[in-house]
């Protein structure tokens, strides 16, 4: 994949520094650099190939609070709370490393709850933190175009929003630190509800012999249409999986998510019980790396 740098003046650019280049952090690692701005990421087995990375100027450190203490802000993409938790806070981690007044930007997914408690910790050392949940797909990241749902005050949103361009096409401000990763958890559960619903009907519409495609056109063209059954509808029509490469595992981890933060605020929570309980089946039958177009798959089989 070839680089052609964006011409920006040397004020613009930044040191940034990367924690996580997997599947959607390699498309922020690849935008980043595009845009001109100088990449420390961490060598980690979790990653993808960074060779192409490595080429265009990318460095990288062998810990996290090496990444850190090279970095103006450091970008976590990994995934979940504990994650978040380990790559801050371990004996190497980014707090070991990072200097005063360094932004940290959490683009995983995360509890809520934990993510303030995040917040205050690091800014009782004195270093600034948002959380910018992304949706979207790998494919949207390497292009450049994610979705970011930012938790920040208006005045550190408007600091950081020019460098979330480089690999963000919407930018959605959601309120305070906390309400980027509630506002993310609320889209995955509609999201994977969507999935989980279309992926029973069209299981069911198999074992009644329904042809695949006057399902798709008649959902398509009526209640079933949106995002997720864009998502779904290759592999419904030829197999093809790749239009939500995103695990079973995951996607339990995501709702659990959503369950707890339902449940911290008294809310009602049924659906995404039943829910998160056919993600949670399938994953226990050691199907948790399948990806959740093969959710079809696995509720069509006798």
């Amino acid at each position: 994949m070839s680089f052609e740098t964006e011409s920006r003046s040397p004020e613009t650019c930044r040191r940034v520094g990367l924690i996580g280049v997997g599947l959607m952090g390699h498309g922020i690692a690849r935008n980043l650099l595009l845009y001109g701005h100088e990449l420390y990421f961490l060598d980690h087995a979790g990653n993808q190939p960074v060779d192409d990375l490595l080429a265009v100027g990318a460095i990288a450190l062998r810990s996290a609070a090496e990444v850190a203490a090279r970095s103006e802000v450091v970008i976590i993409c990994v995934t979940g709370t504990p994650q978040v938790e380990a790559v801050l806070f371990e004996p190497e981690g980014v707090l070991a490393g990072i200097n005063a007044g360094t932004l940290v930007i959490d683009c995983s997914t995360a509890i809520p709850s934990t993510t303030r408690c995040i917040e205050e910790r690091l800014r009782n050392q004195g270093v600034r933190f948002l959380d910018a949940a992304m949706t979207r797909t790998p494919k949207e990241a390497e292009e450049g175009r994610l979705n970011l749902i930012v938790g920040a005050s208006d005045e550190l949103f408007a600091e950081v929003k020019p460098l979330l361009e480089a690999f963000a096409e919407h930018i959605t401000h959601a309120g305070p630190v906390g309400m980027g990763h509630q506002v993310k958890l609320l889209h995955n559960y509609v999201s994977l509800g969507f999935c989980a619903v279309l992926a029973e009907a069209v299981a069911v519409g198999r074992r009644a012999g329904i042809d695949a495609e006057v399902l798709v056109e008649v959902l398509g063209n009526g209640g079933g249409g949106g995002a997720a059954f864009e998502r779904l509808k290759p592999f419904i029509l030829t197999d093809d999986p790749s239009g939500f490469r995103f695990s079973l595992c995951n996607a339990l981890k995501d709702l659990d998510y959503y369950t707890q933060m339902a449940g911290e605020l008294r809310a009602s929570h049924q659906v995404s019980d039943s829910v998160g309980g056919l993600y949670r089946q399938v994953t226990e039958q050691g199907h948790g790396e399948a990806i959740v177009p093969e959710l079809i798959d696995l509720l069509a089989r006798d």
